[in-house]
């Protein structure tokens, strides 16, 4: 059995405040695109065992598709540890890049053992839960807006489809990393406050937090990451220059995505972009439907 993993780009990124439990209250709105890995999956005697074509990636059970086949194989109330299955993992969503690959291959990796031990979609989803904020996405693709850490989920209408311009720097960012920086820069600032005793205090979402408009486009770690790592704001402005529609940084980072409207002008600033100090690609956004098909769901 082969699945596929696609990456996700976050069009906004909101950051209203900290939560009771420790977590970040988000509104956001994801967006799946053609970038993806490929997990091989293949019945073999013995232990489970986990294979990845890039070695910074780990093949433990600190890996999110390994903590999926323990919890699905619990789920289908089966004895001891996962056993005669091996996944070959395929990357080519960069880690710590802020595009979900993790989490994608941890919802497709669920996927596919709930089919092959027989767990119910409604447990293989509830497990997603378990596993990542960002995991639950992956159940649905397209354009979607998430609440509270970013798992409360309102499909929206797809947008138009666009070509992705993808700008990989030669370096990563935790998603630790970046929320503790805005921790950092927001703390004093009014309902953000740290209160009396160390607790936070939790914003809730405004009554109009289902409501796009053109300025809730922007993603509040771009500018404390980009504080840190100056070529953010550098590859923002390029990407503008190079005439995209909207240009940001995706998630904690470290990728800056621009959206065009035409392949042939995505083409055009891909090269224009494409130096050493970083890796320039170009794909595609895909709505609920192709999403869905095409990752199998």
């Amino acid at each position: 059995m082969r699945v596929r993993a696609f990456a996700k780009i976050n069009l906004s990124l909101r950051v209203l405040g900290t939560r009771d439990d420790g977590f970040h209250e988000l509104r956001t709105i994801f967006q799946s695109i053609s970038l993806h890995d490929s997990l091989t999956i293949r019945r073999a005697r013995g232990a489970f065992r986990l294979t990845c074509d890039d070695q910074q990636c780990p093949c433990d059970d600190t890996n999110l598709v390994w903590r999926a086949a323990d919890r699905v194989w619990t789920a289908a109330r089966r004895r001891g540890t996962p056993r005669d299955l091996t996944v070959q993992l395929r990357k080519r969503i960069p880690m710590n890049a802020g595009l979900g690959g993790g989490s994608s291959d941890a919802a497709a990796a669920i996927r596919a053992f709930a089919r092959l031990w027989r767990v119910d979609d409604r447990r293989a989803r509830a497990i997603g839960h378990e596993l990542g904020a960002d995991v639950p996405y992956f159940f649905e693709g397209g354009t979607v807006l998430g609440l509270e850490r970013g798992d409360l989920l309102f499909p929206l209408i797809d947008r138009r489809r666009a070509s992705v311009v993808l700008v990989l720097p030669n370096f990563g960012v935790s998603t630790k990393d970046a929320f503790a920086w805005w921790d950092s820069a927001h703390w004093t600032d009014g309902a953000r406050r740290l209160q009396p005793g160390g607790q936070r205090r939790r914003a809730e979402p405004s009554a109009d937090a289902v409501t796009l408009r053109s300025q809730e486009f922007v993603n509040d770690l771009e500018p404390v990451v980009a504080h840190r790592h100056p070529a953010i704001a550098r590859f923002v402005t390029q990407l503008r220059a190079a005439g995209a529609a909207h240009a940001a940084m995706t998630g904690s980072g470290s990728t800056v995505f621009g959206l065009f409207e035409s392949e042939r002008s995505a083409a055009r600033a891909a090269r224009a972009l494409t130096s050493r100090s970083q890796t320039v690609l170009v794909a595609q956004t895909l709505n609920r439907v192709r999403y869905q098909r095409l990752a199998a769901i």
